[in-house]
């Protein structure tokens, strides 16, 4: 009995704040806050509606009934004990008569799971599994990414001049990623985008990258101290390939099962290709600074093949250039191997 009564009295809460806010929340999730869904409402309302109005019902009969045994002048004791009967056969029957609603709370916390999954109602099982097959489609999305690297250069011919003299050379990278899982629950996927790639070379032993009247690029030795000498390239790249998901199956309901793509344990392949946008030939020391955007003869095509594996937001790759750095003869055969490290955004 007791429980009835604290029942309707949440439900009556509830149905005054949803009067009063214009919209509840339940708490079903420990750090989110879901909203109601509309039927739910109405029927937790209409519940309400109807235990008050069984309550204040059952109530007036119950004061017109002590009102009479107060007026036959009982003795204290005899009317505390027929007034006490009296409240547990009302409280009984109020108890009955709530029975008797069938309120279905089962049914309701059903159509509230399924709203918040969903994030609207649904009234058959085909509607909801066309809901579900809309949430958990396939994946095509375009993300963020940001990557830095270690680069070299490698050859198979005798070290040149800029082998012997090369200092830390690095590759940093952002740009934008795309995401095509093949199926709802396929591994498989295409990935490509858009990427503005700075690659930089920083000579060692106070050389710096230098022309001569033909514009010819050789390295000179600087003269004073050197305090910064960097020749940087950007590059536009588009990179295309395959990815492999290892993440497990997941069960959506209704025998609908889906793939997690874009998170968990995967590794991708891919090749890539770019045109340049600039080379900025940047000196500081105590002798001559410059910085020079004029050509210092750099391939204005690049081309190479990546390997990654990520998990989650980051990921470890190894990238490897088919294309010269620099155009022939220039430094010839030099290519770039660069293994760096990427994060999602």
């Amino acid at each position: 009995m007791i429980k009835k009564f604290i029942i309707a009295g949440m439900l009556c809460l509830i149905t005054a704040s949803v009067s009063a806010q214009k919209g509840l929340k339940l708490n079903l999730q420990s750090k989110e806050d879901t909203e109601v869904s509309p039927i739910v409402k109405e029927k937790v309302d209409e519940y309400a509606k109807k235990i008050d109005t069984i309550i204040q019902e059952e109530k007036k009969l119950m004061e017109a009934e002590l009102l009479i045994l107060q007026s036959k002048n009982l003795e204290k004791t005899e009317f505390d004990r027929q007034k006490s009967e009296v409240a547990n056969r009302y409280s009984e029957k109020i108890d009955q008569r709530i029975e008797a609603l069938g309120f279905d709370l089962d049914t309701v916390i059903q159509k509230q799971v399924k709203y918040s999954l969903l994030n609207s109602d649904v009234t058959s099982n085909e509607e909801l599994k066309a809901k579900l097959l809309k949430k958990f489609r396939p994946t095509k999305d375009i993300t963020g990414y940001f990557t830095y690297g270690i680069m070299t250069l490698t050859n198979d011919l005798p070290d040149n001049e800029l082998d012997k003299n090369m200092g830390y050379a690095s590759n940093l990278e952002f740009g934008l990623k795309f995401n095509y899982q093949f199926s709802r629950t396929s591994a498989w996927g295409l990935i490509s985008g858009l990427g503005f790639s700075w690659r930089t070379l920083r000579p060692d032993n106070n050389m710096i990258f230098a022309k001569d009247a033909n514009a010819d690029v050789f390295l000179k030795s600087y003269q004073g101290s050197i305090d910064k000498a960097k020749l940087r390239t950007g590059y536009v790249v588009v990179p295309l390939g395959l990815q492999y998901n290892f993440s497990k199956l997941k069960n959506a309901g209704m025998d609908i099962q889906y793939r997690p793509y874009s998170e968990g344990l995967r590794i991708a392949a891919n090749i890539y290709g770019g045109v340049k946008m600039s080379t900025n030939n940047i000196v500081r020391g105590d002798g001559e600074d410059f910085r020079d955007r004029s050509n210092y003869q750099v391939n204005p095509f690049v081309y190479g093949a990546q390997f990654t594996v990520s998990y989650d937001d980051i990921s470890l790759f190894v990238k490897k250039d088919f294309s010269n750095f620099f155009k022939d003869p220039y430094f010839k055969n030099d290519k770039a191997l660069v293994f760096g490290i990427g994060i999602g955004l």
